[in-house]
């Protein structure tokens, strides 16, 4: 079938190749015809004899003249919005680069990079997470970039043209982008519940409430004296947590009033696309540096902060044995720069076809890895703080119980023993000996995810002077870190629904709304009792699995079908330089490797270590870890398979001869005018390339059977 589609195109592009180039020659000599760029001076089709002196002619005469100068000048640029190309476009290479990182950098950055470090041997913790990123982040980062760049379509578009069998990649990447942009909001929205809470004149969660009695009579709740004033506002104001997930309680009106608010907020912001969503990100993309940078250097001002910087960087050497620890290391980058989602494939194809996307990809990958030991830098400075202050009260208490032991002792002995049998209360004698103070494990109670943020964090701004501000800035960082990353990820839903032209007559705006008014309806299920426990699920399965099977096959797609020298020729096209050995060598065996250690290591560790939730005891005032239900389980199988399952039923269905995705239509992409901007000759295949990826001296490949017509038959415009 593959053989057979792939004559059938070649045909049909070598009878449309005469006509394509009688056009390309008409093109030239208009634009001969238009201007002349030497000395300045016009000729040809501008004789004044033959000027139409109407207004509105000359005026028409006078902006295709300057749009013509445009296209034809100096070669030093090149602009490719004179060609055929009538796609959407950044306004600026600086509203891309915000984006991306925007999209890049989130949430994980701040609550999971420094809890994986500390846990993972500290500053040894960075050896497997750079190796990870060199071998497995920027590689499948710059993957993405240019492929989309050079396809300029969403994800289903991309790979439907690589190959009409893997279609199904780009759907699979849109339904768990769509699952993700779920319960992401979830997130944002306690952040704006927190964020409107911290205005009042005292934190809310900076002491327990009263519990009031019918006499008028009130003691401070006990659910919140067993736990800590953080945990129980968090658990039970907040989240109304209900002890397990089969029994949910009232539907919680504040979460639901804030989910709709939160998806307000995304649709405004991407109610144009990215002529809105770009101009948005100059304020989400940069506010929570701004505000990182304030509580750096408050934290380092703070008594402690060594503690918990050493804490988080002494290496511990003996952790590299362990494969766990490379296991997070590579799940770390790969889910903290958001591969496989589709969202870069679609921010990409908005590009110039002769942006350097090489340069992005470095660019973009090192500022998400900064900023993670950035932050790690600013949390383990203020835990640092709370530690200290939590291990200095310890051994107040400490003394001081030691001190009322003695003194009973002396009191006893200095006075008459009327009754033989008394004895000093068991208590007040061991007391002293039953309080264990220790620093180490202080720092070591950190975690990751929400009770970072909403329990440990807050916990520490608590003892800051104007707690108020700092939890102010420190929510409203957590909410513009994590909306740039949900418009992403929404982009990468609504790009492919419109590249694929499934409502050809709707507009892109009514189409996001109608995606954002479907995901607030959903995501209302995050909204009860039991919403936490909801939200654990899909945050737990929806993404890691799918997103692992997606990137894995992108890198086959690219590497084994596509054909690694017509993509290195394709980059070579679009920058002016070729991907050197190593990423090809990335592209075709290590980051396919890689994604198959940890997709087979995630499964092994699922099988053995199993999997639960953590459920919030009221009458003990902490969580316990219990097992997934029955339906529970089925729910996650269904958000695995409904994600995967588009990749071999797309293939089968087109094996059979069944059309899921019709999508034929090529992108513009001027490859000749491109070759002489960059001065680009016909590139001689190595040996080094033949050694190592099988490409003959012809430009054939082994093991590769590309879909798709040759460049200069079907690309060239």
């Amino acid at each position: 079938m593959a053989n057979t589609a792939h004559l059938v195109r070649r045909q049909s592009s070598r009878d449309l190749n005469p006509q394509r180039s009688l056009d390309r020659l008409e093109l030239k000599e208009m634009r001969g015809r238009l201007v002349a760029l030497e000395n300045g001076t016009s000729y040809g089709a501008t004789n004044t004899a033959f000027d139409d002196s109407s207004p509105n002619t000359k005026a028409a005469m006078k902006t295709t003249e300057k749009v013509a100068s445009e296209c034809t000048d100096a070669k030093a640029t090149f602009r490719p919005e004179c060609g055929e190309d009538d796609r959407e476009s950044w306004d600026s290479k600086l509203t891309f680069l915000l984006a991306t990182v925007g999209y890049a950098v989130g949430l994980g950055n701040v609550w999971r990079f420094p809890y994986l470090a500390q846990k993972n041997g500290g500053g040894a913790f960075l050896v497997p997470y750079f190796i990870m990123l060199a071998i497995e982040g920027i590689p499948i980062f710059y993957l993405e970039l240019a492929i989309g760049q050079r396809l300029r379509k969403g994800a289903i578009g991309v790979w439907n043209q690589v190959s009409p069998y893997l279609a199904g990649i780009g759907i699979s990447s849109a339904v768990v982008s769509f699952n993700v942009a779920l319960y992401y909001n979830t997130i944002i929205a306690w952040c704006l519940f927190y964020f409107v809470q911290s205005f009042q004149a005292e934190l809310p969660w900076s002491e327990c409430p009263n519990k009031y009695y019918a006499n008028g009579s009130y003691v401070s709740e006990p659910e919140c004296i067993t736990s800590t004033p953080t945990q129980y506002f968090w658990y039970r104001t907040t989240l109304m947590a209900s002890e397990d997930i089969n029994t949910p309680q009232a539907f919680n009106w504040k979460i639901a009033f804030a989910l709709v608010i939160a998806w307000i907020l995304v649709y405004m912001c991407m109610i144009k696309g990215i002529a809105s969503s770009g101009k948005v990100v100059y304020v989400t993309a940069t506010f929570p540096y701004i505000v990182l940078i304030i509580f750096f250097f408050r934290g380092v001002t703070l008594p402690g902060m060594s503690n918990g910087l050493r804490h988080l960087f002494t290496p511990k050497w003996h952790t590299l044995s362990d494969p766990v620890v490379w296991l997070e290391a590579g799940t770390q980058i790969f889910f903290s720069l958001g591969l496989a989602f589709g969202g870069l494939i679609a921010f990409s194809s908005y590009n110039p076809v002769n942006n350097n996307c090489y340069r992005d990809a470095l660019m973009v990958s090192l500022t998400n890895c900064f900023t993670s030991m950035f932050a790690g830098i600013v949390v383990f400075s203020v835990i640092g703080f709370k530690a200290t202050l939590n291990y200095e009260k310890c051994l107040e208490e400490k003394n001081q119980s030691m001190m009322l032991t003695t003194a009973s002792e002396l009191n006893v002995y200095s006075t008459p023993i009327s009754n033989p049998l008394s004895t000093l209360s068991p208590l007040s004698s061991t007391i002293a000996t039953e309080i264990e103070c220790d620093l180490e494990k202080e720092l070591g109670n950190s975690a990751a995810g929400t009770g970072l943020a909403f329990i440990i964090f807050t916990e520490a701004i608590n003892q800051f002077p104007g707690a108020q501000l700092w939890s102010v800035l420190f929510f409203l960082m957590l909410f513009t870190l994590g909306i740039d990353s949900q418009f992403g990820t929404l982009e990468g839903v609504v790009t492919s629904i419109v590249d694929m032209k499934l409502f050809p007559n709707l507009r892109k705006e009514i189409l996001t709304g109608v995606m954002c008014l479907t995901c607030c309806i959903i995501s209302m299920s995050f909204a009860h009792g039991a919403g936490n426990y909801v939200f654990v699920l899909f945050d737990s399965f929806s993404g890691n699995f799918p997103l692992l099977i997606i990137a894995l096959c992108e890198c086959v797609a690219v590497a084994y079908i596509y054909g690694l020298k017509r993509f290195a020729d394709d980059i070579e096209l679009m920058t002016g330089s070729r991907p050197g050995l190593y990423w090809m060598v990335c592209w075709k065996y290590l980051s396919p490797l890689a994604m198959l250690l940890i997709l087979t290591a995630s499964l092994v560790d699922l099988v053995v270590q199993g999997s639960g939730y953590p459920a919030w005891i009221a009458n003990s005032g902490q969580t316990e870890m219990k097992e997934w239900p029955f339906w529970a389980v089925l729910l996650i199988c269904l958000l695995v398979g409904i994600a995967v399952i588009w990749i071999p039923l797309v293939a089968i269905c087109r094996a059979l001869g069944i059309v899921i995705i019709d999508d034929n239509e090529k992108a513009w992409f001027p490859s000749g005018d491109l070759k002489e901007f960059h001065g680009i000759v016909e590139h001689e295949v190595t040996t080094a390339e033949t050694l190592l990826f099988c490409i003959h001296p012809d430009g054939a490949e082994g093991l590769c059977c590309p879909t798709s017509a040759p460049r200069d038959e079907d690309d060239e415009i």
